[in-house]
């Protein structure tokens, strides 16, 4: 098992340094300490660095002379940090010779995550006031090259990392340089700390060598041929695609990191833990769900509206999932919060492509993106009180099916079959007669399956209970103006079923 997560880090990591310049140790180190038995305690973690840092020489090298071939490499203004870095890496080699322990720094895990964040949100890394690609640095340039050079320098030497962000920050936020080039000199320049770094920690310990070849050589050669297929690509799309990629690829890289490197304190905490299984199955869940409806899509040609629609009751139904794998309403809770901060940033870095306009409808522009995270939002908000406050997460399933699978087919009837449209003063001159009529048919249907699959309910008194909260969800579906019905009708629901389950003595049957 253990050589599949060499395999799978030197991967993550060789992407990593083909795309961004990241060092290896920032992946593999972590991995290694938590999932790999035989790299536990502090030995294990200095061998674990001294693999990652080997694998960095050659996965660096080709990288670099990727971009080195496609003149993605701006040496006029990485001299000076190539020569600081460079010569304070022996210096921060020496003293952790001296020293004779060297540990991972986090602070590289949390830089990775951020950077990772800042490249979906904003791809595009030139700066309008900075020197053009062909000047030489200017007073400013030299002092910043000078002092950001020595200190990463000296820290890639002694705590063992290749300071692969740290120089794609100031290569980009102060230095001016594209995405590619920054890249390309970073990893330029990381090669050699990577030998002098990588040399000196098996002069310190050489039983790495020996003890550890089989992982030595499976990491450098699949580093290596991941950094080479990962920089082609690179080089090979426009600026903005590898800065999006790149952001996807860091943000998941360094959350990842986190976790691992923080996993034992995590774990103190139930609730994480918890929330983490949680939030695996539920992406599990999407990428399914995604795939088949994308498959579907292809095949039959389905409309788009009725695509969204369907993507919308596939959201929906993920309530399904949160109650059913979630060990806790919080971790169920937190887990649909966690997935609207995720899909935000992805959205919006996906919205400005060509074929996202074909593949989901928008009323206005970031309508999608929006509506999603007010869906998830609401959906934690419902679990945690019907199943945090009212200890009855069969209720969150109903008033979220109900809702949810009631407003597909609300949509989809009006547009299809919406001839009769609804004249009253206060409701939204878009709806229909045949729309509310499937709003309330197809709520009646969710909360009736809901109630007599998941709970000891006599059929009688589950009519009781759906029928009116069914006909308040078409009602207030109606008059919902502007998208607010994500809001409103979710609530109208959820206050009906309560009111009606506690009136007529079923909470008893109810509680979880």
């Amino acid at each position: 098992m253990e050589y599949l997560w060499y395999i799978l880090a030197a991967v993550a990591a060789g992407v990593g340094t083909g795309l961004a310049g990241l060092s290896a140790a920032t992946v593999m180190v972590p991995v290694f300490i938590v999932l790999c038995p035989s790299f536990a305690g502090e030995t294990g973690a200095y061998q674990a660095t001294a693999i990652a840092l080997a694998s960095d020489i050659l996965g660096s090298a080709v990288t670099s002379y990727i971009y080195i071939k496609n003149k993605n490499i701006d040496l006029r203004r990485g001299w000076i940090m190539l020569a600081c870095i460079v010569t304070m890496c022996i210096a921060g080699s020496a003293a952790a010779y001296a020293v004779g322990s060297v540990v991972l720094g986090s602070f590289s895990l949390f830089l990775t995550f951020c950077i990772g964040i800042r490249f979906l949100v904003k791809p595009d890394t030139q700066r309008k006031d900075t020197l053009a690609e062909k000047d030489r640095l200017n007073a400013k340039g030299i002092a910043i090259s000078l002092f950001f050079g020595l200190t990463i320098g000296f820290g890639t030497g002694f705590v063992g990392s290749g300071g692969g962000m740290m120089m794609l920050v100031v290569f980009t936020a102060f230095l001016g340089m594209k995405l590619k080039p920054a890249v390309g000199t970073s990893t330029f320049i990381m090669t050699f700390t990577a030998l002098i770094a990588s040399v000196s920690h098996i002069l310190i310990e050489p039983s790495i060598v020996l003890e550890k070849w089989p992982a030595l050589v499976i990491c450098m050669v699949t580093a290596t041929l991941a950094s080479l297929v990962s920089a082609q690509f690179a080089n090979r799309v426009d600026n903005r695609t590898v800065g999006l990629v790149t952001g996807a690829v860091l943000t998941v890289l360094g959350s990842v990191m986190i976790v691992l490197n923080y996993w034992d304190t995590l774990c103190r905490i139930p609730l994480i833990p918890q929330t983490l299984r949680c939030f695996g199955i539920f992406l599990l869940y999407f990428a399914i769900a995604a795939s088949l409806l994308l498959i579907i899509n292809a095949v039959f040609s389905i409309p788009r509206y009725i695509f969204r629609k369907l993507l919308h009751i596939a959201a929906f139904g993920s309530v399904i999932v949160l109650t059913v794998f979630g060990e806790t309403w919080m971790a169920a809770s937190l887990t649909s919060l966690l997935f609207a901060l995720v899909i935000y940033p992805l959205l919006h870095a996906i919205e400005g492509a060509s074929w996202y306009g074909n593949l989901f409808v928008q009323k206005k522009k970031g309508e999608v993106k929006h509506s999603l995270v007010l869906l998830f939002s609401t959906i934690a908000a419902v679990i945690a009180f019907t199943w945090g406050l009212l200890k009855m997460p069969t209720l969150a399933v109903a008033a979220v099916l109900m809702w949810g699978i009631g407003d597909g087919a609300a949509a989809i009837f009006g547009i299809r079959f919406g001839k009769h449209k609804i004249t009253w003063k206060f409701a939204d001159k878009g709806k229909s007669w045949e729309g509310t009529t499937a709003m309330f048919l197809c709520a009646f249907a969710a909360g009736v399956a809901t109630f007599l699959s998941a709970s000891p309910l006599s059929p009688g008194w589950c009519l009781v209970i759906v029928i009116p909260s069914a006909a308040a969800a078409a009602f207030v579906e109606m008059l919902s103006k502007g998208g607010n019905d994500t809001i409103f009708v979710p609530l109208a629901v959820t206050i009906c079923l309560t009111l009606l389950i506690f009136l007529t003595g079923c909470s008893g049957f109810l509680l979880g």
